[in-house]
């Protein structure tokens, strides 16, 4: 049963890693891996009902990750529709090289702590649409946008989803991985910068308009109120988990709630036609769900694994083999280029034990910067990677040549600052 069970989520893995080759979303495949991972269990398993209440036990856990995505991506998909990172694009007046890459990249590391890294990207990289014309310097814009997004979304709770992950798992606390966790992720982002900086030269050429021509029915006062709400509700979030002990996904459900009735309150004279743009029915249906079934399908998978013992058994050899907690999590990080970082981290809490490494333990949060980091190796080892993919068309062999080494030489750099800063305090 259990090479039976390696076999269908190796099998798996593989078909995602290649997802852009074999032509086939990566969410069906994670699906269909997890859903035969716990028929090959319950068929081999002679207590059928054990097996039952297990699924339902990692579902019930499962589902408020899945639930926090569903309402922080409609919130962000609200702020969108109401044109309200317009606040921030129309600010962008710099036209040197290496003066805007740095700005950009400081944006993207501080806007991805607030949004998450993967909505961080998709509103950069249509950003560098209107304000760079050549397509080569857009692509190295593009490149380091993934860095810093990656780099920003592990130092914040709500900025990635593995760091999510270990924040509704208990396995660290908002305040804290932000406290240790901000410094090396900046450090991450600014060795490839200082790289980029002696190589980077002259200015870019803009479009010929940077403004959008399509017709706006949105006063200004509208746009800001639903764009200070939603980062505001987004925010709050571990704010609300801090003082009420309620779980991640309760406040960011109230926070949708509320930015629900503030939209249906602005737009309420409108008719049906005019405002269903501007509605959470509409945010709804752009979101992207593939994404949200596809973490369903590796969580599912990796829940499988846990339950037969196969990632206690991995553990176990790690630690006999390796012995080194720095090395084991680099290795971690390192192998989320290649492999998502999602079933990584789910992987590691099935792993280890909260009784071995208790909340806000130096392991957790160093797996938190690894995982959140070292995606960036790859251009497929990230959400925000993938998604760049997508967008610009980026191939993967000319971000192997000109990012990959720049986004390890941070990588390495941050893990260091962060050894180096817990040995001092």
């Amino acid at each position: 049963m259990t090479l039976i069970i390696i076999s269908i989520f190796i099998i798996g893995y593989v078909a995602i890693a290649t997802e852009h080759f074999i032509k086939i979303n990566k969410a069906a495949i994670a699906l269909v891996t997890g859903v035969l991972c716990w028929t090959a269990y319950i068929i081999f398993t002679e207590d059928k009902l054990f097996v039952t209440e297990e699924l339902v036990t990692h579902l019930g856990d499962l589902s408020g990750i899945l639930f926090f995505l569903l309402g922080a991506m409609t919130i962000v998909e609200l702020i969108d529709s109401h044109d309200g990172f317009e606040i921030i694009t129309t600010r962008l007046t710099q036209t040197s090289k290496i003066r805007l890459l740095w700005i950009i990249a400081f944006i993207t590391f501080f806007l991805s702590a607030i949004l998450d890294n993967l909505t961080t990207t998709i509103v950069i990289l249509s950003l560098l649409r209107k304000l760079i014309k050549d397509d080569q310097d857009r692509l190295f814009f593009a490149g380091i946008v993934v860095v810093a997004a990656n780099a920003g979304g592990a130092w914040s709770p709500i900025g990635d989803v593995t760091t999510t992950m270990l924040w509704i798992g208990g396995q660290v606390t908002a305040g804290n991985i932000v406290l240790k966790l901000f410094l090396p992720s900046l450090i991450c982002l600014m060795v490839p910068l200082v790289f980029l900086s002696f190589k980077f030269k002259g200015n870019i050429e803009r479009p010929l308009s940077i403004a959008d021509p399509e017709y706006k029915s949105l006063s200004n006062k509208q746009q800001l109120v639903v764009f200070f709400s939603g980062v505001l509700i987004l925010i709050l979030v571990p704010v609300f988990k801090t003082i009420t002990h309620l779980p991640p996904y309760m406040g960011i459900l109230l926070g949708l709630g509320i930015l629900w009735i503030i939209t249906e309150i602005i737009h309420g004279e409108k008719d049906e036609q005019d405002k269903y743009k501007y509605s959470v029915v509409y945010a709804l249906r752009k979101i992207d769900t593939p994404s949200i079934l596809f973490f369903l399908g590796i969580l599912v998978s990796v829940a499988a694994l846990q339950s037969v013992g196969i990632l206690s058994e991995l553990a176990e050899w790690l630690t006999l083999k390796v012995n080194n907690i720095d090395v084991v999590v680099i290795l971690i990080g390192l192998t989320s280029s290649v492999i998502d970082n999602v079933p990584l981290v789910a992987a590691a809490q099935g792993m280890y034990d909260l009784s071995q490494y208790p909340t806000d333990h130096y392991f957790w949060e160093f797996l938190a910067y690894c995982t959140g980091t070292g995606g960036s190796a790859l251009i497929i080892g990230s959400a925000a990677g993938v998604a760049a993919m997508g967008i610009e068309k980026i191939n993967f062999f000319w971000y192997l040549k000109k990012i990959s080494l720049l986004a390890l030489l941070g990588y390495f750099a941050g893990a260091f600052t962060y050894i180096i800063q817990h040995q001092i305090f």
